[in-house]
């Protein structure tokens, strides 16, 4: 049976760990559900500039910094869907223009919206575990609990990468990995690993259009010029260090939370607080502006 393509351009807009969400209304395409803005592509439009529009149509806000997303295709009974997704962030002074009925929600609360099926990859990429763990040892794996990730931090040799090659789907997208190593593996490990991440020195070498679409990125900063790059190129997340002091970097001088927290706050991408974080430290690290922890010994 022949069924139309759409295409649709879908915004993922951002404050801070929020993501902006609105409601189909029942008469609408897979309507009674939740929505992420956006529209149809009309003829002889680009998904960017139907992105643009739609934005400023339905919420009622100007962006000029967009970043490629993703690229997703959706079966339904009746139709073909392709979405077209970019994200930008909403600065503070845009907030009162948004109209009604957009809604905030954390990240945590879009697992427990009615989104349509189409949207699911969305609600993955955007939803991060709490605690990420770094180690050079993928054994790690089976011990992780369900809200952990594992950061292997190794230098990639040959052997190393041969050990990766023998995990399990399941394995894998629980796994963090530096950009290095992701560009030597098969087209079917990138597609299952968790995330990408930058060393300081590869992000600030980047410029924005440079990060892989559709697979999320983590970057290391040390500083706000580094957080503030990763934010501009179109960074998922980012870990911040060292907050406190550290046995593994003792020569590193610790941010501290005071530092911690303003820093934080001049980013709109998730922060894991990283340096001489302990097992009780996540609901204090929240407190600061923190989205999770993450380190070597205290998992």
């Amino acid at each position: 049976m022949f069924k139309p393509v759409i295409d649709v351009a879908i915004a993922i807009l951002l404050h801070q760990n929020n993501v902006l969400v609105g409601w189909r209304e029942a008469k609408q395409h897979q309507g009674n559900k939740h929505e992420f803005p956006g529209g149809k592509v009309e003829e002889g439009e680009t998904p960017l500039a139907a992105c643009r529009r739609e934005i400023y149509e339905e919420v009622g806000i100007g962006l000029h910094d967009w970043h490629a997303f993703d690229v997703i295709v959706h079966e339904y009974d009746d139709v073909i869907v392709k979405l077209h997704l970019f994200h930008a962030v909403v600065p503070t002074a845009l907030l009162n223009e948004i109209q009604q009925p957009w809604t905030w929600y954390s990240r945590e609360e879009l697992l427990n919206l009615n989104f349509p099926q189409a949207n699911q990859a969305i609600i993955q990429r955007l939803y991060w575990p709490h605690q990420i763990k770094i180690s050079a040892q993928l054994d790690d794996l089976a011990q992780l609990k369900q809200d952990q990730l594992l950061y292997w931090r190794v230098g990639g040799t040959q052997q190393q990468l041969t050990e990766l090659a023998e995990l399990s789907v399941e394995h894998l997208a629980k796994l963090i990995v530096n950009v290095d190593i992701f560009q030597q593996l098969n087209s079917i490990q990138q597609q299952a690993i968790s995330a990408i991440h930058l060393k300081q020195p590869q992000l600030m070498a980047l410029k924005p259009g440079d990060l892989h679409l559709g697979k999320r990125t983590i970057a290391a900063c040390h500083d706000l010029a580094s957080m503030q790059q990763a934010q501009q190129i179109g960074c998922d997340a980012l870990l911040l260090s060292p907050v406190l002091p550290t046995a593994t970097h003792p020569e590193a001088v610790a941010l501290g939370w005071e530092q911690f927290k303003r820093w934080v706050l001049q980013v709109d991408v998730p922060v894991f607080a990283l340096g001489g974080m302990q097992p009780g430290d996540l609901a204090g690290a929240q407190e600061q502006g923190a989205y999770g922890i993450a380190g070597m010994r205290f998992l």
